[in-house]
């Protein structure tokens, strides 16, 4: 018997096409059910249910004024791409399983892991799989007890102490979100210190020479990594390279869907080796902290191949820009207040007068302003995820906001 429903529907996917393709969509149509139903509606059906939903539902990455977080839009050869993932299935965990998918795992880390000065690494779900994975090298092979990060650093740095059973400490940052080496322990020779590149906030960029005495050097560079491709703005993470390992989100400003996420190593195979499993059923040892995971490297391959280096820099240099235009706008208006200069795409301001940043990006276009911290306070803030955004029609959505408040012109 013929199962039809794991055979290709040329209707079915047009339909599910023609969807995804329709810019019109806005949220509306039949409601979802309570409950699991005893019988299915059949996939076509399910198509025009969900599609108001899933697509009319949600944020358009890609708007004129989408600038609010470190999400982008994704290329259309990553959809390709994932649709070819989603009917193949592969798994990695089995070579078998998996001949090609595992190969181009390798190839394409292996194409990237040098712009860090890294020999190698593996992928993730993303820069939390990826740091806590770091950490569990340094704890295997260099022996750390205790992890030191920033005030700024992201909080999957102090969950992967936790979950480590490693000691954790937090040290203060400067004016512009930056660690503070002056306040590094004096004896870190038992540490693992954590530099960030790109904070969450603020997108500081920790400074990233090596940590004194410290056991282990390990980069959360999650957000802006992939400056390091950018002739324009590699280096600002100079001294990246002599970290042990480095942490990258490839479903930020590498433009892929989520989930993908990179981890490196300067000694890849020392790295591997101490985080490796075997198994009676693996003809392989299992390497990292996934069993089971997809092909994920096949999206990234086939961008880092239809773009090339300089494509995929010219799109982080062109983001760049856009955020160096709103900083020089808002810079201009004599009663805003800018956090910090833009080290990696991230811009933070405010108003002097008593209006709060949340009432600021609750009066901006949906989408185009978000709420970091700095200082102690909150800040209105904006992310060069989308390299599409339109500034001028941003500024202007800023101005008229100033004007309403009385502090436009």
């Amino acid at each position: 018997m013929r199962d039809d429903a794991f055979h290709a529907d040329r209707t079915g996917l047009q339909k599910a096409l023609d969807a995804l393709l329709d810019v019109t969509y806005e949220p509306h149509g039949s409601e979802l059910p309570e409950t699991l139903q005893e019988h299915g509606l059949g996939e076509l059906r399910v198509i025009d249910l969900l599609s108001p939903h899933i697509i009319g539902g949600a944020r358009r990455l890609g708007a004129a004024t989408a600038f609010a977080h470190m999400d982008p839009p994704t290329p259309w050869i990553t959809w390709a791409m994932s649709m070819w993932n989603a009917s193949l299935n592969q798994n990695l965990l089995h070579p078998d399983v998996a001949p090609v998918a595992r190969d181009l795992e390798v190839r394409v880390t292996g194409w990237l892991a040098p712009f860090f000065g890294m020999s190698g690494g593996h992928m993730t779900p993303g820069a939390t799989i990826s740091n806590l994975t770091a950490l569990w090298a340094a704890r295997e092979v260099k022996g750390v007890r205790r992890v030191v990060a920033s005030a700024a650093a992201h909080l999957s740095i102090e969950k992967a102490a936790h979950i480590l059973g490693l000691q954790y400490k937090s040290v203060p940052t400067d004016d512009q979100g930056r660690l503070l080496r002056s306040e590094l322990p004096a004896d870190m020779a038992d540490s693992a210190l954590v530099l960030t590149a790109g904070t969450t906030s603020a997108g500081a960029i920790d400074p990233m020479e090596p940590g004194g005495n410290a056991a282990w050097t390990h980069v959360d560079a999650a957000w802006a990594g992939p400056l390091r491709l950018s002739d324009t703005y590699r280096d600002r993470l100079d001294g990246i390279e002599s970290a042990d390992s480095v942490a990258v989100s490839a479903h930020k400003w590498l433009f892929q869907p989520k989930e993908s996420g990179l981890v490196f190593f300067r000694d890849a195979d020392e790295a591997h080796n101490a985080v490796s499993f075997g198994a009676e059923y693996l003809a392989v040892p299992n390497v990292g902290l996934l069993g089971s995971h997809g092909a994920s490297a096949v999206p990234l391959m086939a961008t880092l191949v239809a773009w090339g280096r300089k494509g995929v820099a010219e799109r982080i240099d062109r983001a760049m820009s856009k955020a160096d235009a709103l900083l020089r706008y808002l810079r201009a208006q004599s009663d805003l207040q800018v956090f910090s200069p833009n080290a990696s795409g991230v811009i933070l301001w405010r108003m002097q007068t008593g209006v709060s940043a949340e009432e600021i990006a609750d009066g901006l276009p949906v989408g185009s302003a978000s709420i970091g911290g700095g200082a102690g306070t909150s800040w209105v803030r904006h992310v060069a995820a989308n390299p599409n955004v339109d500034v001028e029609r941003l500024t202007r959505e800023i101005g008229t906001f100033l004007a309403a408040t009385g502090v436009g012109p």
